[in-house]
């Protein structure tokens, strides 16, 4: 039986289907260029690429049943998410699996939804230079990276980001025009881990560069269950004899 991490690449889909500068950087869809990289890298067992045009979206409950990593890439089609398919990944998360936000997912509504808060940030799109500077050198999630990830041609995100304070910073972005972002960030929610990672504007080849894809991959393995299995809570009666 196999031991590996059973991932889903759910990517929106819209932009790849009506826009065709985004299908000149990506020709296959976002997602299939993540689960292509993904799918090669040890300790993976299965991918599977889910789109919003899919059969029950591509969040039916056997889907997440089998999944023990999503990685969720939105922007355009947020609302279209039902309220059901939200509130699914949210309890699969509770229960343990790990869910990596990419980019504009950051207004999805699984992620608002465990964020608690309106999620909201200032952005600018002129495709200036981006650092992204390690600012956890220890964290498994960059594991094998330089101090300084540099993008050239970026969408900006700025502060203020509106979530929670993170569990663990990873990394802060530095943009050309002068904003910084916390661009890497860790949750506990439940018994599982969510990591929002920002780069990922459909414009920008963005994930066809090996550094940021090690980031996701890296993230994967850190939000892979793991720990109890099963948790028991209510009423219960007591370990030692206390009568």
């Amino acid at each position: 039986m196999s031991t590996g991490i059973r991932v889903t690449v759910w990517n929106e889909g819209v932009h790849e289907r009506t826009h065709k500068e985004v299908q000149k950087v990506y020709p296959k869809g976002m997602g299939w260029q993540i689960a292509q990289y993904v799918k090669k890298k040890s300790g993976i067992d299965s991918v599977h690429v889910s789109q919003l045009e899919d059969k029950d979206q591509g969040l039916s409950a056997n889907i997440l049943k089998n999944t023990d990593v999503m990685t969720w890439w939105g922007h355009t089609a947020h609302d279209k998410v039902t309220d059901e398919n939200a509130a699914r990944v949210q309890q699969r998360v509770l229960e343990g699996m790990g869910l990596i936000v990419l980019h504009s997912g950051h207004m999805s509504k699984p992620f608002i939804r465990l964020m608690g808060t309106g999620c909201f940030l200032k952005w600018r799109e002129i495709g200036e230079r981006e650092r992204l500077w390690v600012v956890d050198p220890s964290h498994p999630i960059v594991d094998g990276l330089p101090e300084y990830i540099e993008l050239e041609h970026t969408e900006m995100y700025g502060e203020h980001f509106d979530i929670p304070q993170p569990d663990q910073q990873v990394f802060v972005s530095w943009f050309q025009g002068g904003e910084v972002f916390r661009s890497g960030c860790c949750w506990h929610r439940g018994q599982g881990k969510v990591f929002y990672f920002r780069p990922g504007h459909e414009t920008f080849p963005i994930y066809y560069d090996r550094k940021v894809l090690k980031v996701i991959y890296n993230a994967i393995k850190w939000a892979a269950p793991s720990g109890v299995k099963k948790l028991i809570r209510g009423n219960v009666q007591p370990i030692e004899n206390v009568g």
